[in-house]
């Protein structure tokens, strides 16, 4: 039989030769197969199944065009894409992206990750992906409408609320998210459960749109406690200024730390007397503005163009809630030399490898997007289970489950880290954790 390791090398040598092309994709399956490999010595029978070369294949991959109309009657097409990547604890469940950058590699990794992190969660739902090259910036909202129902037209045929439950992700908020329902409904009918993310006068759920800032918060509050430590008097620096940078600030603040940086991809705020989430909020949720204005409204503040990683000045914890591959090698040596001893991740994917590879061996504290940024999901199953019952929970009750879910997906990576005498690599031990719940289930499943 061949050993885990050489099979862990096949893997990766046949995704190459197939997706040669894909490089986040690539990026996101090495990264996890590399930490896999104590799990198949101790369980031979994935592979002697191929658990693995099942894994790594979606399930479905859907492409399709999308045309629309724009306000000066011209007829655009943009790429519409749904990865459905694994169904074996649940049905797919994962976000839809609207940016320039989407492309079936995009989908794929983000799918992949999916896998993971819903596993992560402790709840029934499976991985998967989905979006468009289209950009909703500087769009109407006759024209982000349009897009919507002609990509809605199209995604209804493969999605329901016991196939596949799409949700949101970057550039798909709460106008997208209810003009992708209107249209499903015109459709199918009144299915509340096939989205999540929606409003609360239509089937959503108390604190899905702080779900997964806060959720990134309380995974960190849980890592810093392992190790004897806290939050209070933390000074911390994130990047980004959408949903997930905005909340985190709020509840860093709440929990005692000092936010000292936001973003966008223009440039950074820098504030050593904390950013002020409601000023964050109002730029970028009402005016849906620019960061630099933060500026001219909070008169201790800064602005500069250019990336936050490259500012440098002293503190504790790091956030990257923006983008994928924002840190590089070069940025973790800053992280390093400004004093930062972990390195938390809001956004999917948005340190590079050899980022990820330096934390490691300088020994910053690393919790990947996996485990950290999984509120976001968690509460959208849980808005599933609101759906499914015809109730709907209050935001305390939400946020109370939220905070166990993350508090539990520390815990198991923790004891997945300890279990594998891997010590303090949260980021093996996620995908330990996640990996185990999902082979499980395809192990007892046969062949699926």
């Amino acid at each position: 039989m061949t050993n885990a390791t050489d099979y862990v090398n096949q893997i990766k040598t046949a995704i190459k030769t197939r997706d040669p092309y894909q490089t986040e994709f690539q990026e996101a399956a090495f990264e996890v197969l590399d930490t896999l490999v104590p799990v198949l010595e101790k369980h031979p029978e994935y592979v002697a199944e191929n658990l693995i070369g099942r894994l790594v294949e979606p399930e479905r991959a859907i492409q399709f065009r999308v045309p629309w109309q724009d306000d000066a009657g011209n007829w655009q097409v943009n790429r519409g894409f749904r990865v459905q990547f694994n169904s074996a604890i649940g049905p797919y469940k994962g976000g839809l992206r609207l940016h320039p950058s989407v492309n079936l590699s995009v989908v794929k990794f983000l799918g992949f990750e999916q896998i993971l992190k819903n596993s992560l969660t402790g709840l029934p739902i499976g991985g998967g992906k989905g979006g468009s090259d289209f950009d909703p910036k500087g769009k109407s909202d006759g024209e982000v409408m349009r897009f919507c129902q002609s990509f809605m037209t199209e995604l209804q045929k493969y999605i329901g609320p016991d196939l596949d439950v799409p949700a949101g992700d970057i550039g798909v908020g709460a106008r997208e998210i209810g003009y992708l329902y209107g249209q499903y409904k015109r459709l199918n009918g009144s299915q509340n459960g096939v989205l999540t993310g929606k409003g609360l006068t239509y089937g959503g759920s108390q604190a899905r749109t702080q779900a997964t800032g806060f959720g990134v918060l309380y995974y960190t509050e849980a890592l810093l406690k392992a190790q004897g430590d806290s939050l209070q008097g933390k000074k911390i620096k994130i990047s980004g200024a959408g949903n997930v940078a905005t909340y985190a600030i709020e509840k860093a603040t709440e929990l005692g730390a000092t936010v000292i940086t936001v973003s966008d991809s223009n440039g950074y705020i820098y504030d050593p007397k904390g950013i002020d989430f409601k000023v964050v909020q109002q730029i970028k949720e009402v005016e849906r503005g620019r960061i630099k204005t933060y500026a001219d409204r909070v008169e201790s503040a800064e602005y500069h163009e250019g990336s936050v990683w490259a500012f440098d000045t002293p503190y504790d914890i790091a956030l990257p809630c923006a983008t994928q591959n924002e840190i590089d090698a070069a940025s973790a040596q800053l992280i390093k030399r400004d004093g930062a001893k972990y390195v938390i991740e809001g956004a999917n994917m948005p340190s590079q490898t050899e980022a990820i590879d330096f934390y490691h061996a300088n020994g910053i504290l690393f919790g990947p997007a996996k485990a950290a940024n999984a509120g976001g999901v968690a509460v959208s199953a849980l808005e599933m289970s609101q759906n499914s019952e015809r109730l709907a929970w209050s935001f305390a009750e939400v946020d109370d489950k939220l905070k166990a879910i993350m508090v539990n997906i520390f815990a198991a990576s923790q004891k997945a880290a300890e279990t594998y005498s891997l010590g303090k690599n949260y980021q093996a031990g996620a995908n330990i954790a996640g990996f185990e719940r999902v082979a499980d289930a395809m192990h007892f499943q046969g062949l699926v």
